[in-house]
């Protein structure tokens, strides 16, 4: 389970530095593809593997633009030495990553967000989930 927010900076070349205890956990080979509201998110393959099942039992009419999404802007990749991720210029434009990141855990996976877009999403965040607290009883 990846829980926890991480705040780092994407080098010049696009390099992104993973905390060692979130490396066991994302595994040798990782997705990386577009995740909703501009971030990127990262699954270990198991989980991948399973995201994709789920879109794949969608009928074809209602799944092929979600294939596109997240499919077409996904890769496989490794860390390097240093326990950084190279993330595509492409990606990095998606989701505003130019210098401050926060990784943030997601539960099964692991999501990067441009710093200022988090902390301000972090702070409407509060006032959204009142209601389903309140819905699960807490």
């Amino acid at each position: 389970m990846f829980t926890g927010t991480y705040r780092h900076a994407v080098d010049a070349k696009g390099r992104l530095f993973i905390p060692v205890r979130l490396r066991e956990e994302l595994g040798e080979t990782f997705m990386v593809t577009r995740g909703l509201q501009n971030c990127l998110r990262l699954y270990p393959m198991k989980e991948w593997e399973a995201f994709a099942a789920k879109i794949a039992a969608l009928p074809e009419t209602r799944a092929k633009d979600v294939r596109h999404y997240f499919f077409a802007n996904a890769f496989d990749t490794s860390l390097d030495g240093q326990g950084r991720v190279t993330l595509p210029a492409d990606c990095r434009r998606f989701a505003s990553l130019e210098k401050n990141v926060v990784l943030v855990g997601d539960d099964t996976r692991l999501e990067i967000w441009d710093e200022e877009r988090w902390d301000a999403l972090d702070a409407e965040n509060y006032g959204n989930i009142l209601p389903v607290l309140e819905e699960l009883g807490f």
